[in-house]
């Protein structure tokens, strides 16, 4: 009785797939089409895959939609749905952007099925009369934007959009879409208050790709950060400026950092972050203000202040600097954010001290080096890369742990 429902549930589920050796897959290349937008190339790990599914995330007005319709310019053929604009509202950002392509398809649509079933008669061929001389133009799409998925919906489930139950399920289906049409599919994301994406978890799980966007919408600079990347790397970071007519590459981010005045600042100290595998050369901008204040002030921005606390205790056990008169104030110029980079800790110590002593450092100097409690200076990730960039750039006085071991000893042979 028992081997008769097994054989029932056997049959039921038909041939069972069987495992095949790792060393007998025949080894393909990935074909990739360029977006033509070398930064976001960098960041997908140089263009895009057929039947790629793309999650965009960040704040609104970050640039989102900016990007996508700029994308969908460089590309041609493009299928923008939009869930959340009119067609009216698109068309103003598209004059705005100076985009005047032909071949972009816009479609005003919130039902999913409605544009699983619009693609799949755009890139159906259809077959002529005979006797008809008009010449019909075949659509092959190259790519569609979901702006964004939240807004989407499908009449098979109960719910509003943008419920759990209907952002999985119609992100499943469009992914089954790209999959099947071998188009790659652009999501917009809402995030929440926290920060995160808004709806279920599994959305960024069954996507190929997660691109997250960040910066600050009262200045120019955009960084395009990979969450998640299938067919490529997650430690690459595109640069962007935003200017009128859209997101415009940035192939050489220094000068968004570095001030053009090549004069040398007490309190001002470069150093270079590792944004990815790119390195970036940022400005350390400090201030040191005497107070009569029990408690001094300590503001920090673009660093982490318990990073930055840290590092003022060690600069007076470890180096002698009465800084408990003094409010202390440490900047990173252009707006970038330094996370969980420790190799800026000897630029913010030096810049910290040069501000104190009121004494700059020598001309063509860059400080790169994590401190540690007891004042010593050590080495980071990637410093010959770091070293090497800076050079190029005509940077030529490396403090680092190979020049000095210990922060006193810094401090005084480059400012005393």
């Amino acid at each position: 009785m028992a081997s008769d429902k097994r054989q029932e549930v056997k049959g039921k589920r038909g041939t069972a797939s069987k495992p095949v050796s790792l060393t007998s897959i025949p080894s393909k290349a990935t074909s990739r089409t360029s977006t033509k937008i070398s930064e976001l190339d960098r960041v997908l790990g140089g263009g895009l895959v057929p039947g790629q599914v793309v999650l965009i995330a960040g704040e609104p007005g970050i640039g989102k939609s900016t990007i996508l319709l700029q994308l969908a310019d460089k590309l041609g053929d493009f299928l923008y749905v939009s869930g959340e604009e009119s067609v009216s509202q698109i068309k103003i950002r598209a004059e705005r952007l100076g985009i005047k392509s032909k071949s972009i398809q816009v479609l005003e649509e919130t039902d999913v099925d409605g544009i699983v079933e619009a693609v799949e008669q755009m890139n159906q061929r259809t077959s002529k009369p005979k006797n008809d001389s008009t010449v019909q133009r075949v659509i092959n799409l190259s790519g569609i934007v979901i702006d964004s998925i939240q807004t989407m919906a499908t009449s098979d489930l109960s719910g509003m959009a943008g419920s759990v139950g209907q952002v999985r399920e119609c992100a499943f289906r469009l992914v089954r879409l790209a999959k099947s049409q071998n188009i790659p599919i652009f999501m917009v994301g809402h995030v929440t208050k926290q920060g995160s994406v808004a709806g279920p978890a599994v959305l960024m799980h069954i996507v190929d790709t997660v691109l997250w966007f960040e910066g600050d919408k009262s200045l120019t600079l955009r960084l395009l950060r990979a969450v998640k990347n299938r067919f490529g790397p997650t430690d690459e970071v595109g640069v962007f400026e935003m200017e009128d007519k859209g997101l415009i590459s940035v192939s050489d981010p220094e000068k968004l950092f570095l001030t053009l005045d090549k004069k040398t600042t007490p309190g001002s100290v470069l150093t270079s972050i590792l944004q990815g595998t790119r390195p970036l050369l940022v400005e350390i901008q400090s201030l040191v203000v005497p107070t009569k204040m029990a408690f001094p002030k300590r503001i920090a921005q673009g660093v982490d202040v318990r990073r930055f606390e840290l590092l003022l205790a060690v600069l007076q056990r470890r180096s002698g600097l009465p800084l408990y008169e003094f409010d202390c104030f440490v900047n990173i110029a252009g707006g970038i954010t330094i996370k969980n980079d420790p190799s800026a800790d000897l630029a913010i110590c030096l810049s910290v001290a040069s501000a104190y002593f009121d004494k700059t450092l020598p001309k063509g100097s860059i400080a790169i080096g994590e401190v540690g409690l007891l004042g010593d200076i050590r080495e980071v990730i990637a410093q010959e890369k770091r070293t090497k960039e800076a050079k190029r750039l005509g940077y030529r006085v490396m403090i680092t742990n190979r020049e000095v071991r210990y922060l006193q000893e810094a401090i005084r042979k480059y400012l005393k």
